[in-house]
C-alpha cells in the first residue's frame, strides 16, 4: 500500500494499493464521467488488461478509505523516467480532490524511486481540467506529444 495520508475534500484518506483477487473487479467497474470518454478509457478494465498483458505497466487501486474509486497505473521508461498513467476517478468519486491527492500519492514515491527520476505523464490538449491539476501539482509541458497527448514532467 501507497500511503502519504492525504485526504479528499470529504475527509477520507486516499491511498493506492495493488490490485488483486479481492478488489479488481470493483477497479474494472471504475468508470469516468460520459464527457471524459474522449480523453480516458470508458472503464478501469481496459487499464487492467493493459497493464495484465504488458510487462510495462502497473495497475493500483485507488482506496478513500476501505472503498475503491479509482484506478491507476505507473511504468519506468528506457531513460529512466517514471510514468504516470490511466488515471481514472469513478464519476460519482468526482470532484472530492480523489485525483489530487492519489497525484500527491504517487508522483512523490515515484520520484523517490531509483535516483530521483523525473516523473511523466501524459494528456489530451483538450482535456483543460487534467492540464490546470497537474500545472499545479508542479508538471510543466515538455514540448513532447505521445499518440496526441501532451508530455508533462515534474522534476525533483
Amino acid at each position: 500500500m501507497i500511503d502519504a495520508g492525504h485526504l479528499d475534500r470529504v475527509g477520507r484518506r486516499v491511498t493506492l494499493r495493488p490490485v488483486d483477487d479481492d478488489n479488481w473487479r470493483a477497479v474494472a467497474d471504475v468508470a469516468p464521467r460520459d464527457d471524459q470518454r474522449r480523453f480516458v478509457a470508458a472503464l478501469g478494465a481496459r487499464y487492467l488488461l493493459l497493464s495484465s498483458r504488458s510487462q510495462v505497466w502497473t495497475s493500483l487501486a485507488v482506496y478513500a478509505d476501505e472503498t475503491v474509486v479509482g484506478h491507476v497505473m505507473w511504468g519506468a521508461d528506457d531513460d529512466g523516467s517514471h510514468w504516470i498513467g490511466g488515471m481514472l476517478i469513478d464519476a460519482a468519486e468526482q470532484g472530492r480532490g480523489v485525483g489530487r491527492a492519489t497525484m500527491q500519492t504517487l508522483a512523490p514515491w515515484l520520484a523517490a524511486r531509483d535516483g530521483n527520476p523525473p516523473v511523466r505523464l501524459s494528456y489530451h490538449r483538450d482535456n483543460t481540467p487534467a492540464a490546470a491539476l497537474y500545472a499545479s501539482l508542479g508538471f510543466h509541458p515538455t514540448g513532447g506529444v505521445d499518440d496526441d497527448e501532451l508530455i508533462a514532467e515534474q522534476t525533483p
